[in-house]
């Protein structure tokens, strides 16, 4: 009875939405357990969010699951259709709502981390704002009517058209959520990937969150993210990486039957050093995404246009480079490098 509850909520809760952002001859109340409803979300006149709610025939928890916050991260795109094909209705336990692409303007325009209507990037708009541009827009509807009915919230990132990165699966340390924090690491480590990265949480109630699954975690959700994929390309085997994750934690949920890849040995980095570029220029370093480094190592260097170093840069502290700008262009103060340890 409390999961018929639940799920009428649910119902409930986007009508809202959509009575805010009315949607054409769509009528959710129409879906039944074991079936699936594809609509848009009218977010103001012109543009709209894709979504897709597949109910199982079993009563179940609600997961999320987001990808193209950023359009140009295409291994998390193309996962997520891969999932859409893959996920029976008839053998899910619960509900998945799935936003298969956050930022079209942004995917059909081929624009780096911002949409090009208003030129702001939806993984800094959170929680967003009822009035403001469309980015704004977009992340308040997210986080007004897609995160408060989610149990768990997947946001699916990958490497940009300049970011070379090593996949890896992360949430937030948040210490007065201990059971949130406690299921994200399970369905972390149940994703199977070699890398798992645990951030620091610092926010008060009172902070903009920025990004979207942290919107999640600061309303007290359990939440975390993919990263897979690199330098705005599809690579099939990220695209594997990431549909078999995300099926790795709905079967270790009980939401879905999958029989787990064989077990990784997983490695566990608990603290992040950013590299700041130090001039804006050409840049150049031999090293890759997952290469271990050492303090103080030379890991590059940076000219102008006429080929005269500016600066080198060095490692702060030794780890593993997560990722880094892998394009030759580098503009002051962007991060370099983010090392791992």
């Amino acid at each position: 009875m409390r999961n018929g509850i639940k799920y009428a909520i649910l119902l409930f809760a986007i009508m809202v939405g959509f009575i805010c952002h009315p949607v054409s001859g769509q009528d959710l109340t129409s879906i039944q357990q074991g079936t699936r409803k594809d609509t848009l979300v009218r977010i103001d006149n012109n543009d709209a969010v894709a979504l897709s709610i597949i109910k199982g025939k079993f009563d179940g928890p609600v997961f999320t699951i987001v990808a193209g916050i950023h359009g140009f991260e295409y291994p998390p795109i193309m996962a997520v259709q891969e999932l859409l094909k893959k996920v029976d209705p008839d053998k899910l336990h619960g509900t998945l709502l799935v936003l298969p692409m956050a930022n079209e303007a942004a995917f059909y325009e081929r624009s780096v981390f911002v949409n090009p209507t208003d030129d702001k990037n939806l993984n800094r708009a959170f929680p967003g704002n009822a009035t403001g541009s469309i980015t704004e827009r977009i992340a308040h509807w997210i986080s007004q009517k897609v995160i408060p009915i989610s149990d768990v919230f997947l946001d699916i990132h990958g490497g940009d058209a300049s970011e070379d990165l090593l996949p890896f699966v992360c949430y937030y340390h948040r210490a007065d959520k201990p059971d949130q924090v406690a299921q994200a690491h399970r369905l972390t480590e149940a994703a199977n990937f070699e890398y798992n990265v645990i951030y620091p949480y610092h926010l008060s109630p009172d902070d903009m969150s920025e990004y979207a699954f942290k919107e999640a975690v600061q309303q007290g959700k359990t939440a975390l993210s993919i990263e897979a994929g690199k330098l705005g390309n599809v690579q099939p085997e990220m695209v594997a990486m990431i549909t078999s994750g995300v099926l790795n934690m709905l079967n270790k949920m009980d939401m879905y039957p999958y029989e787990n890849d064989k077990r990784v040995n997983q490695k566990w980095l608990r603290e992040q050093v950013y590299i700041k570029c130090p001039a804006t220029g050409i840049f150049y370093s031999d090293f890759r995404s997952g290469d271990k480094i050492k303090k103080g190592q030379v890991l590059g260097y940076i000219t102008n246009v006429f080929g005269k170093k500016l600066d080198e840069v060095r490692a702060p502290s030794s780890g593993i480079v997560l990722y880094k700008i892998g394009t030759p262009p580098a503009n002051k103060g962007e991060t370099l490098f983010c090392i791992g340890k």
